[in-house]
C-alpha cells in the first residue's frame, strides 16, 4: 500500500556496501547479498534477532534446482542436506528469481508492511481492542515502553535522555522495526499492559526466548555465505505434523492456546515470542508515535534450544542453560566452548556451528551478541564482538590447536580468579590488620572493598593480548602461566600504587604478590627473583 512501510523495499537495514554505510531492505539485501560486507544494525538485540528472520528467509529462498534448503524430506537425510547446502554456497550469490518469487508470493501481500491494517510485519492487530481501559478506551502502553534505552514512568527519565511518557518523542519507522524485533525476542518479564480476553484481563507476561543471552554466529567475508550458514542443521528440533511457518506466513496465534512446538527451520527461529507487538504510526507513515507491548501467550514454551546459544551444564545436573551474556566478559572468554566438542564437557557449543563447510573455516570469524539483562525488567548493557577467522581451530579439524586454546582460556580464568582473590586479600589487610600479619584471614563476600574491581579492569584487556598471543600462531608449547601472571602483578601494582605507601600498605601488597606467584612452576618462580 503507498501509505505504508513495505519492509520488502523501504530502506531500514544498515549494511556496509562498497566499503561504505547503506540501508537497503529486504530485497534488496537478498539481492546483493553477495556485494554486502557486513550487517551494521546499532542495537544488537536488534541484529541477532533479525538474523533470524533473515536465516529463515534464507531457507526458503536459497535452493538449487527444485530444491531448497527448508526441505524437511530432504532434512532427513544431513549429508544430503549439507551436499545441498555446499552447492547454494557454490553459487555464490541468490537466485533473483527466487528472492522475487519469495517476496512477491500473492498469499504473503501486505505481511511484510510495518503499518499493514491487517496484518502488520509481526505484529498482532487485535491489541487496538483488546488492550483498552475500563471504558473501552484504548490504553497503549507508549511508544517508550517499546524503545530500547528509554525509560517508562517516571524514573530515570533525566539520566537517560529527554523522553518522558507525558512528552513522547516519535521514532523513525525504520528504526521502530529494530525496536519491534528486540522486544519480541529480548523482551521483559513482569508487568505490561493488560490485554482484555478472559474477565480477569491479565497484565503480566514471560520473558522473551532470548533474554539476557549471548548468541554466536557464523561469519562470512560476504552476507550471501553468512545468511546461508545461519540456517542450522537439521537435528536440533522436535518433529511435527504441524506446517513449519514463520509468523508472517501463519495465521494469528491464539493468545489462550499453545504455541506451535519450534519446528525445524523456520519456527525454531521465529515462532517463539512471548511478546505481542502493535505500533501507531503517524499520519505520513515515517515514525511511530505509539506501542501496544502486551503478552502473546501464557502457555509453557517448547523444549528446543535456541541453535545460536552455548548451553551451560547446571552443577548438580539437570537441563541445560543458555550461557548467560556478561557486559564484563570478554569474547575470548569463550572461545574454547565454540571450539570444543561438547562430549564429557560442561558446556555445549553452539549447534549452527556443527558440521561447517571445512574449506569455509579458515575464513569464518564469529560474531556474538549479546544483552546483559536480568530475568525480568533491567537492562544492563548490550554489546556485539567479533573473533578472528578462529573456526579453523575446532577440535574436528585441528585437535591440538582447539586444546590449546582451551587450555590458555583455562589458565587466564585460574590467574583471573586469583588476581580477584589476592586483591580483595590485601585490602583486608591493609584497613583491617590483625596482630599476626601472616595468619589466616577470613574475608566478608558483602565488603570486598575497591581493589579487586580496579584490578581486574586492568587485568582482563591485558589477559586477552596475552591469550591471543599464546594460543594464536606463536609457539605452541611455551607456558602460559607467566604472561598471565605478568599481566596480574602489573594491574595489582597498578591498583594499590595510587594507596598511600604506608609499612602496612606494603606488607599486604607483598602478600597478594606472593599469591600470584604461587601460581607459577618452581623454576619460573625462582626465575623471577621473587
Amino acid at each position: 500500500m503507498p501509505d505504508g512501510f513495505d519492509l520488502r523495499d523501504e530502506p531500514w537495514i544498515p549494511v556496509r556496501l562498497e566499503g561504505s554505510a547503506a540501508l537497503v531492505g529486504l530485497r534488496e539485501l537478498f539481492l546483493r547479498a553477495h556485494e554486502i560486507e557486513d550487517l551494521e544494525v546499532p542495537l544488537p538485540p536488534a541484529a541477532s534477532g533479525l538474523l533470524r528472520i533473515l536465516a529463515a528467509m534464507t531457507a526458503r529462498i536459497a535452493s538449487d534446482g527444485d530444491m531448497r534448503l527448508d526441505d524437511e524430506d530432504l532434512a532427513e537425510e544431513a549429508n544430503e542436506w549439507l551436499q545441498l547446502r555446499r552447492r547454494v554456497l557454490a553459487k555464490g550469490r541468490f537466485d533473483p528469481d527466487a528472492v522475487s518469487g519469495y517476496f512477491d508470493r500473492h498469499d504473503l501481500a501486505g505481511r511484510f508492511d510495518l503499518f499493514d491494517s491487517e496484518r502488520p510485519f509481526l505484529q498482532d492487530p487485535r491489541l487496538r481492542a483488546e488492550c483498552v481501559d475500563t471504558k473501552g478506551n484504548p490504553n497503549p502502553s507508549g511508544v517508550n515502553k517499546l524503545v530500547f534505552g528509554r525509560p517508562t514512568g517516571v524514573n530515570g527519565a533525566v539520566l537517560f535522555g529527554h523522553f518522558t511518557d507525558t512528552a513522547p518523542v516519535p521514532v523513525l519507522a525504520r528504526e521502530a522495526a529494530w525496536h519491534l524485533i528486540a522486544q519480541l525476542y529480548y523482551g521483559p518479564s513482569g508487568q505490561c499492559t493488560p490485554r482484555r480476553i478472559t474477565p480477569d484481563k491479565p497484565g503480566n507476561g514471560d520473558a522473551g526466548p532470548l533474554r539476557k543471552t549471548v548468541s554466536f554466529h557464523p561469519w562470512g567475508p560476504r552476507l550471501f555465505t553468512t545468511l546461508v550458514l545461519a540456517v542450522p542443521v537439521p537435528g536440533g528440533a522436535p518433529e511435527s505434523e504441524i506446517p513449519d511457518l514463520c509468523p508472517w506466513e501463519d495465521e494469528l496465534h491464539d493468545p489462550m492456546g499453545r504455541l506451535a512446538p519450534p519446528t525445524w527451520p523456520t519456527r525454531l527461529l521465529t515462532g517463539r515470542a512471548r511478546h505481542a507487538v502493535l505500533l501507531e504510526p503517524t499520519e505520513d507513515r515515517t515514525h511511530v508515535r505509539d506501542a501496544y507491548v502486551t503478552w502473546a501467550t501464557h502457555q509453557p514454551a517448547g523444549t528446543a534450544a535456541d541453535p545460536n546459544v552455548i548451553l551451560d551444564m547446571p552443577k548438580g545436573g539437570g537441563t541445560p542453560f543458555p550461557r548467560p551474556a556478561d557486559g564484563q566478559r570478554a569474547l575470548w572468554r569463550d572461545l574454547d566452548a565454540l571450539l570444543l566438542r561438547t562430549t564429557d564437557r560442561e558446556s555445549r557449543r553452539p549447534w549452527i556451528l556443527e558440521s561447517l563447510p571445512r574449506d569455509l573455516l579458515p575464513e569464518l570469524r564469529v560474531r556474538a551478541y549479546g544483552f546483559d539483562q536480568d530475568g525480568q525488567q533491567r537492562d544492563r548493557s548490550w554489546f556485539e564482538a567479533t573473533t578472528p577467522p578462529v573456526l579453523g581451530w575446532q577440535q574436528e579439524v585441528d585437535e591440538k590447536k582447539a586444546y590449546r586454546v582451551d587450555f590458555c582460556h583455562r589458565v587466564g580464568e585460574e590467574v583471573g580468579d586469583r588476581l580477584d582473590f589476592a586483591a580483595r586479600l590485601a585490602w583486608k589487610l591493609a584497613t583491617e590488620p590483625g596482630d599476626d600479619p601472616s595468619a589466616k584471614v577470613k574475608l566478608n563476600s558483602k565488603k570486598p572493598g575497591p581493589w579487586a574491581e580496579a584490578a581486574l579492569r586492568r587485568f582482563w584487556p591485558a589477559a586477552e593480548r596475552a591469550f591471543w598471543l599464546l594460543a594464536g600462531e606463536g609457539d605452541r608449547e611455551a607456558d602460559p602461566y607467566w604472561p598471565f601472571v605478568e599481566a596480574a602483578l602489573t594491574a595489582l601494582d597498578e591498583t594499590i600504587g595510587t594507596a598511600r605507601g604506608d609499612l602496612r600498605v606494603a606488607r599486604a601488597r607483598n602478600r597478594a604478590r606472593a599469591l600470584l606467584l604461587a601460581l607459577l612452576p618452581s623454576d619460573r618462580s625462582a626465575a623471577t627473583g621473587c
